[in-house]
Order: C-alpha cells, then sequence, then structure tokens
C-alpha cells in the first residue's frame, strides 16, 4: 500500500522511492521469515542450555532474554533489524532534506484551519532531549532552521514505513480504533472538546476528527517542528485542529476543559515519573463525567509468555524505545486510580474495528499478533 500523498508530504523521486520500496521489502521478510526462526533457536539451543547450566527453566524475563542475547541467529536477527531501522530513517532524512525549503514554504502559505501556539522557552524533557527515539535523527524536538517542519515530515513518511502500511493509506487506524472503541463503550458521550496528547504529526488526531465533526479538537506536542508540520497537514486535509507546544505532564488549560482526553503511544515515549504527572494533569483537565483514552503498544506483559515478552522488549535495548519494558510491566490501571480515576481500567480492542458499522468494546485478552491495540480508559 502507498502513503496517501498530500501538500505537505515530501513526495519521493524515482530513486528514493526504489530505496524506500527495498527497505520496506526487507523489514517485511526480517518480520515474515527471519523473526520466527528466534523460537526455534530458543527450544532447540537456548532452553537446553540454560536446563543443563541452571536445571531449571528461566523464570524471568532477563533471564530469558540475557540467554537469548548468547545466541548467533539472535544477534543476527537483532543486527538485522537494527539496521532496517536506520536506513529506515536514512533514507526517509533525504527526501526531506532535499525538499525542506519548498515544504517550509507550503506550510507558510497553505490556507491554515485551527491554530498553531508554539511556546518560546519549552525545556525538552531528558526523556525525549538525550536519546534519539525510536532512531528517528533529532527524535521529536530537533529543530535545523527558521520555521523548520523536517521532524513533522521525517516521522509522517516513517511511521507508515515503520508499520508497513497496516494503518492504512492515510496512517491514521488508530483514530479509527480508538473511535470505534469510545462510539461502541460511550455511546452516550458527545465530546465537545477533545484533547490529544502527543500528537506528533496528528496522524490519530485527524482520524478521529472524522467521527467527531462537531467536536472542538486540540492537539499538544513537545516539538516545535514537529507541530508545524501537523498543523500544515491538518489543514491541508481540510481538519480545523489546534496545536499546541506543551508538555503533557503540565499544560496551560483551565481545569475541566475538556470531555475527552485521548492519546496513542504516548505512554511508552515517556518515563516511569512522568507517566503519573500525566494521569494526573488528565484529571484536572477533565471536566466531571469526562472520559480518558489512552491508546498503547499491543501488549502488556502480564498476557504474554516470557519468550513474547523478551521479543517485545528487545525494542528496549536496541531499538531507542527506553521505557517499552517500562509500560509494558507497569500496571498503569493503578496509576489512574492513584490519580483519581476511580473507575479506571483497561482491555483490548481489535485493530480492525470500524466505528461506523462495527463498533468494539474491550475484549478481556489479546489475539495472537498484533490484531488487538490496548487501552487505558476511565471517567471522572
Amino acid at each position: 500500500m502507498r502513503q496517501m500523498a498530500h501538500a505537505m508530504m515530501a513526495v519521493p523521486d524515482h530513486d528514493e522511492w526504489a530505496r524506500d520500496s527495498f527497505i520496506t521489502s526487507f523489514k517485511s521478510h526480517i518480520s515474515v521469515t527471519v523473526t520466527p526462526g528466534n523460537k526455534v533457536a530458543m527450544e532447540r539451543r537456548v532452553l537446553p542450555a540454560f536446563r543443563k547450566e541452571k536445571g531449571r527453566d528461566p523464570t524471568s524475563r532477563a533471564e530469558l532474554r540475557k540467554a537469548m542475547e548468547k545466541d548467533t541467529y539472535h544477534q543476527a536477527w537483532g543486527s538485522l533489524m537494527r539496521v532496517a531501522q536506520e536506513q529506515m530513517w536514512d533514507s526517509i532524512e533525504g527526501s526531506v532534506a532535499r525538499q525542506l525549503p519548498g515544504l517550509i514554504q507550503t506550510a507558510k502559505t497553505l490556507k491554515p484551519k485551527g491554530s498553531l501556539r508554539l511556546a518560546e522557552n519549552l525545556v525538552l524533557p531528558r526523556y525525549l532531549s538525550e536519546i534519539d527515539n525510536h532512531c528517528m535523527p533529532g527524535s521529536y524536538g530537533a529543530e535545523v532552521c527558521k520555521d523548520d517542519v523536517r521532524a513533522g515530515a521525517i516521522y509522517d513518511r516513517g511511521a507508515f514505513a515503520y508499520h508497513l502500511g497496516a494503518r492504512g493509506a492515510a496512517h491514521d487506524a488508530n483514530g479509527r480504533v480508538l473511535a470505534a472503541f469510545l462510539l461502541g463503550t460511550y455511546p452516550q458521550q458527545k465530546p465537545r472538546r477533545i484533547l490529544d496528547m502527543g500528537c506528533s504529526v496528528g496522524h490519530m488526531t485527524t482520524g478521529l476528527a472524522n467521527y467527531f465533526p462537531d467536536a472542538e479538537i486540540h492537539a499538544i506536542d513537545i516539538g516545535a517542528a514537529m507541530l508545524r508540520y501537523a498543523h500544515a497537514r491538518a489543514s491541508a486535509l481540510g481538519k480545523p485542529i489546534h496545536f499546541a507546544q506543551q508538555s503533557a505532564e503540565k499544560t496551560d488549560y483551565p481545569d475541566g476543559h475538556f470531555d475527552l482526553i485521548v492519546s496513542s503511544n504516548l505512554f511508552h515515549e515517556t518515563s516511569r515519573t512522568a507517566a503519573p504527572a500525566i494521569l494526573k494533569e488528565c484529571r484536572r483537565l477533565l471536566r466531571k463525567g469526562g472520559v480518558i483514552a489512552h491508546m498503547e503498544v499491543p501488549v502488556r506483559y502480564a498476557d504474554m509468555e516470557l519468550y513474547n515478552q523478551v521479543m517485545r522488549g528487545w525494542q528496549t535495548y536496541y531499538n531507542g524505545e527506553p521505557f517499552w519494558d517500562a509500560v509494558c510491566s507497569t500496571d498503569m490501571v493503578a496509576l489512574a486510580r492513584d490519580a483519581g480515576f476511580a473507575e479506571a481500567r483497561s482491555g483490548y480492542v481489535k485493530r480492525s474495528a470500524d466505528p461506523v458499522n462495527d463498533p468494539r468494546t474491550f475484549a478481556a485478552a489479546p489475539s495472537e499478533g498484533n490484531d488487538y491495540r490496548w487501552i487505558l480508559t476511565g471517567t471522572r
């Protein structure tokens, strides 16, 4: 599937498209053909060696991970995964750099919809400033020139490539899944004002806007270049969304300002100390009777066998996702209840959920593979 083009996209030329196609095929080959060999390696070599040395099976994720890391097949797989990730970003970054002056000009000339509010002296938290999240050069907060949109342009295409087009041509499947959950679980809710925390370039935000057309939608992120791009992208798509550069830990909106607060993959990009602060801020911002719905990576370690925990947790150690393990192993429901959401709960929603014809409520447990998204929800 090719990504849906829009006025703000850095469209690849022939050679860039060929390179991107190779990298996508390479990543798909690793996922489909190479990755399953890890389980074979575990069963045939890793576990027998561990049992011979310890006289028992591994009892923790850490034990199995360290044992797996000694196996040459697992090492080779990890090298391929990391190389593919770096090649993906390198290819897209070069394409964006070639077109950056034109993208900046387009962002200035598009008829604006909604609004854009940037902060003058916002300091990025260390959990974003100290690393290149998911190996993206400069992460979310980098700026390389005046009126920069580079980070957003890179992320727009990179996120689509990373997921191999599985979230649709507009890469808005998370918005559709969340809408299906909300319409199926809270049919009485008619939100007048919505906040999307950690919106990046607004993939989910614009997707969600399709199902709540009468709502006033706000979206925040930490990076100015990301938000300039997000606002221009939303304007190009005809979505009047209000973007603001703010930290989800502490915003400047008044108490009880929102009927619905959402996010997609926010918490695995924060930290153990930031997560409680964000949930407390949600509690402050939500009106009485309002709803939070935070969607995260499709995995809870409590619902998985050790092998799958190790394979998921590889991201934490080798792919620029240092808080992946944390969010997958933390009791997020308990954190939400501590923040004041007495009826907080979590569950899984099918990734293919259709908001209009087949709205979905929680499933008790995930299916095999990536067919479900995990959602933390609560009401005030």
